[in-house]
This record gives structure tokens, sequence and C-alpha cells, in this order.
């Protein structure tokens, strides 16, 4: 099967069974969470899925998992948790535990704190091969300000002399990405609108960026509005996308398909 810049109608854990082994650089997706959402009916197997992305996973790639719970009868489901652990179980590492918070929750909750994120799991397949962090955060105090120190194991301090010192002007973000999902902030595709739960361009832009290289090969197995695989076109990387619904399918490829 011919997978790069190809977007397949079908079940994700049949469709990935066909295609070789340690063949994807990175994946970057959010699965449907718990019945949040109909997504035309279909549902899916998710202990077949992870089985299959731990096999078509490169080793050294990576595979970020956007996801969030349900709140059922007054409890939050905790879902996120039971497949973060699953994939760990199968062979993953957790390389890091991100937050994708939002900017407004989409309704307000009077029984609990309004909820504004959403976890980022970023699996490995034995150590990352890429890391390109992006550094954007503007450091306070980008040169000397003081004494530097740093805590040994024992507990004491150890100064640090100025010149082991590197001052930039920008350190690396954090782990919590705040990001802008509105209708004509996550993109100014607005046909997407009719897909129930895309994620912002950036979102998939920067762990494209961060996870990836030109020329690597990024899955969605859940393209949906075809969100990761736009953003894999304009970062000069190969794609493949995986819906089990013909109009998402539709969708994603006019969205690839716009971009130059």
């Amino acid at each position: 099967m011919e997978i790069r810049n190809q977007i397949v109608n079908g079940e994700s854990a049949a469709v990935l069974s066909e295609i070789p082994d340690g063949c994807i650089d990175l994946t970057v997706t959010s699965p449907p969470y718990d019945d949040l959402r109909t997504y035309d009916g279909f549902s899916f197997d998710f202990p077949a899925i992870a089985e299959q992305l731990y096999r078509v996973t490169a080793n050294g790639g990576v595979v970020v998992w956007v996801v969030g719970d349900q709140v059922v009868k007054g409890s939050e489901s905790g879902t996120s948790f039971r497949q973060a652990l699953h994939f760990m179980d199968i062979g993953f590492r957790l390389h890091d535990t991100m937050l994708y918070e939002k900017v407004g929750p989409a309704f307000p909750d009077k029984t609990r704190y309004s909820q504004i994120f959403e976890y980022m799991f970023v699996f490995s397949k034995g150590k990352p091969k890429t890391i390109n962090l992006i550094a954007d955060r503007k450091n306070k105090w980008p040169g000397s300000w003081g004494k530097n120190s740093a805590r040994q194991r024992d507990g004491s301090l150890k100064t640090i002399s100025e010149e082991k010192i590197k001052y930039n002007e920008y350190g690396v973000r954090f782990n919590i990405w705040r990001m802008h999902n509105g209708q004509g902030f996550g993109t100014k595709d607005a046909y997407t609108i009719d897909h129930p739960a895309r994620f912002p361009e950036s979102l998939a832009n920067d762990h494209i960026i961060s996870w990836s290289n030109p020329g690597d090969l990024v899955l969605d197995p859940f393209c949906g509005s075809g969100t990761t695989l736009k953003m894999a076109k304009r970062n000069g990387r190969d794609y493949f996308g995986i819906d089990m619904s013909e109009d998402y399918c539709a969708m994603s490829a006019k969205r690839v398909l716009s971009e130059k």
C-alpha cells in the first residue's frame, strides 16, 4: 500500500495492519474522547490501534496523543490515564506529559473549576531520535543578575561561575501550551466547523516541528478535519491520514490540497 501523502477511508487498526513495521516517524492525533462526540456514529478499538501504532512507529519515533475525559454522573472517566498506562505497558516510553490550555472553557461548570485543558501525552519508541525544542519564551533576566547556584544531591548549594552560565534572550517554552481554538483562531478554514472536535493548527504545527524533520512521515490515524496533515505538508513532511468517515476524509483532502 502506498502511504506517503495519502488519505485512506477505513478503520484505523485495520488500515495500519497493512503497512510496514517502523515506517512512521511521528504521529500527532486526537482520538474520540469516551462518547463525548458521535463522529458520524463511528467508534474505535483503542487497544488494537495502540498495538498497531507501536508496531508501525520507527525506533526513536514519537506519538503525540491529545486526549481528555468525559464527566459521567459527576465523575471524570479517567480514560486518558488508562490509555497512557496502556501505551507504556505495550512498550512506549512516556517522554513528556504536556497540557494544551484553551483560552476559554466551552461552557461553565457549577460543580467544579472550569475545564480548560487537555492532555498531550508524548510517547516515544525508545529514545526520541528527533528533538527540536521551540525556544520562544522570553527570559526575564537574559543576563547576570547576581549569584548563581545549583542544589546538589546532598542538599547543599554549589556556586556556579559566570563563565559556565549561558544566558539567552529566549528560553525553551514550558510544557503547558496556551492556544486559542475558537472559530477563526484555530484555523481560517471556515468549513471545518462541520467537524465537532478540531484542534488548533498551531498545536499540530509545533509538535511536528518539535519531533520530526523535513521528509519524515507524519501519521494521523483519526485525521478528521485534516489539521495534522495540512501542517505536515506545510512543514515539508510527508503525511498519511486515516478516518472511518468518508466526509471527514474529503474534508482532510480539501485542506491538504489547499496548502500550496
